[in-house]
């Protein structure tokens, strides 16, 4: 028996990529999986494929942005399968473009797929839970280019970093229905990678530490009541490798005697509050924080 035995698990965006990992873990940890997907053909593959394995599948296609298709992937799993116990929260979309480059059109795609689509399934699958009376567990999707920074992706970088703080946000809020939410932030050799990284080669050996596959065991692990006692965290995940990332934290002040700053005053002030954080005044490139990465990032 799995960690998901006789569960039923939603995964956005599980055509291809990380998603299609996702949602064949499942089945292998022994859960149903209601697939969705904006590409029917590429959503049709994947249901196709377990069920050709001898698991449970179905297919719901259309825009997760959309409150209808998020509304339809709840009432299509409680209906297929008999219930829901988790959410993943993956379909996502890139604009890659330096913001003095980038189209509204650009921003607006990204910021609707990433955190819209992450509100409309949320909303849904919580309402089911709540008025159910069961509990439930979501695993929402960052990334290191919202909680570190990217050049080019500050559509995609925004989109990602709010999804860490959505994450947090309604954890708390949910905790009292049962309810658990967790994000990662993957890194993973896949279609949108490419778009951001460059090529990316497989390395050559046993052990494809760039599989998009490799993701899938945390999030089931995660959609699972073995983690029950886990909520509001963000991990992050590649290869062999799951790290947990800690939320802004602040690591110095200056005070001023209980008066009003001057700004002046503050002039002389402010280099000596970053020296004390170890904060260094110039522009860093967050991602050469990074313990893996894919490219050189130096």
């Amino acid at each position: 028996m799995g960690l998901l035995e006789g569960k039923v698990v939603i995964v956005t965006g599980a055509g291809r990529g990380i998603g299609r990992g996702e949602a064949l873990e499942v089945v292998r940890q022994g859960g149903a999986v209601l697939v969705g997907e904006f590409d029917e053909v590429a959503g049709q593959e994947v249901v196709d494929e377990i069920v050709k394995s001898g698991g449970q599948a179905a297919l719901v296609t259309g825009d997760v942005a959309e409150v209808e298709v998020a509304e339809k992937m709840v009432a299509t799993a409680v209906a297929e399968f008999g219930g829901l116990d988790a959410l993943v929260n993956n379909a996502g979309t890139l604009r890659d473009r330096t913001v003095i480059k980038m189209a509204p059109e650009e921003w607006d795609a990204v910021i609707r797929v990433h955190l819209r689509g992450h509100y409309t399934t949320t909303h849904a699958a919580a309402n089911y839970w709540k008025e159910a009376g069961r509990p439930g567990h979501i695993v929402c999707t960052a990334s290191t280019s919202g909680l570190l920074g990217n050049f080019g992706q500050s559509n995609y970088g925004a989109a990602k970093a709010g999804i860490a703080a959505f994450a947090n946000i309604t954890a708390w809020e949910l905790r009292k229905y049962n309810v658990t939410v967790n994000a990662i932030a993957p890194a993973a050799r896949t279609r949108m990678t490419e778009g951001a990284y460059g090529k990316i080669e497989e390395t050559g050996s046993e052990f494809d530490f760039w599989s998009p596959d490799n993701i899938a065991p945390l999030v089931s692990y995660l959609c699972s009541d073995a983690s029950a006692h886990i909520s509001g965290k963000v991990f992050g995940v590649e290869g062999d490798v799951v790290e947990i990332y800690q939320p802004w934290t602040s690591v110095a002040e200056i005070g001023n005697g209980g008066t009003r700053w001057d700004p002046e005053v503050l002039a002389t002030k402010i280099d000596g509050l970053l020296a004390e954080g170890g904060v260094a005044p110039e522009i860093t490139n967050g991602m050469t924080r990074l313990r893996y990465s894919m490219t050189d990032r130096s």
